[in-house]
């Protein structure tokens, strides 16, 4: 597998994603500069966390207009596979290409602590791999991560199975209302949504930081199953 990873002014988690597909799973991968419109021939685009653009006037918004968001929508048209986690997950949802959007955290906090994600869907690249129901540790860091949509958006995300991932207790236990588990206030504790055709995938936390028991004692290596499609 070929994984491009595009880096925006401002994106920091880029490394992270090279050394799983890369360096943990023997994926070849790319680097592809925003202002780029070749794809390079990748199986996979992953649009990583950081701060694009600063996240000036609004997180995501300045990044859509990018070169590079024009070959990644047809892209994803064709079928083709796109990540994005982070600050990647807002810029999909401000470019059209998943449903939602992501709005400050419940109490305006930038959040940055460890977290339990449920899988909701196998119907998915990213998860097709994983059990439904498993409960994934790892990191959240954002301001602006309390996802939202309208009610016949939330209708329709439920009834087609395109909710990814949940926030949850360690147990696999949901509470909409308790912010020791759904901690930003997402509707639902939506923590990541996938559109029609599962091709498309994003979400807040950062399974990509929970992938080494060496390096992680909270999460361990619980995220690594997300990524194994590419093993």
């Amino acid at each position: 597998m070929r994984v491009g990873v595009v880096v925006f002014p401002g994106t920091n988690c880029d490394q992270d994603i090279e050394h799983v597909y890369g360096g943990l799973l023997g994926a070849e991968t790319v680097k592809i500069w925003h202002r780029d419109t070749d794809l390079q021939n990748v199986d996979l685009v992953v649009l990583p966390g950081g701060f694009s653009y600063g996240d000036y006037l609004r997180t995501g918004a300045l990044a859509k207009l990018s070169p590079v968001m024009d070959s990644i929508r047809i892209f994803a048209a064709d079928g083709g596979r796109v990540l994005g986690i982070c600050n990647g997950f807002q810029i999909l949802c401000e470019s059209g290409l998943l449903p939602g959007a992501l709005l400050e955290n419940v109490g305006r906090r930038f959040l940055s602590r460890f977290v339990n994600i449920r899988v909701e869907s196998r119907a998915s690249f990213f998860t097709s791999t994983c059990e439904r129901g498993s409960v994934i540790t790892c990191p959240i860091a954002h301001f602006q991560g309390n996802y939202f949509a309208d009610e016949k958006t939330l209708r329709e995300l439920e009834e087609n199975d395109q909710v990814v991932f949940r926030y949850c207790s360690a147990d696999g236990a949901l509470s909409d209302s308790d912010l020791d588990i759904n901690v930003n206030g997402s509707i639902h504790s939506i923590a990541g949504v996938r559109n029609r055709l599962g091709n498309v995938v994003g979400l807040m936390p950062h399974p990509e930081r929970a992938v080494e028991r060496l390096i992680g004692d909270v999460g361990g290596n619980s995220g690594l199953s997300l990524f194994q499609h590419a093993a």
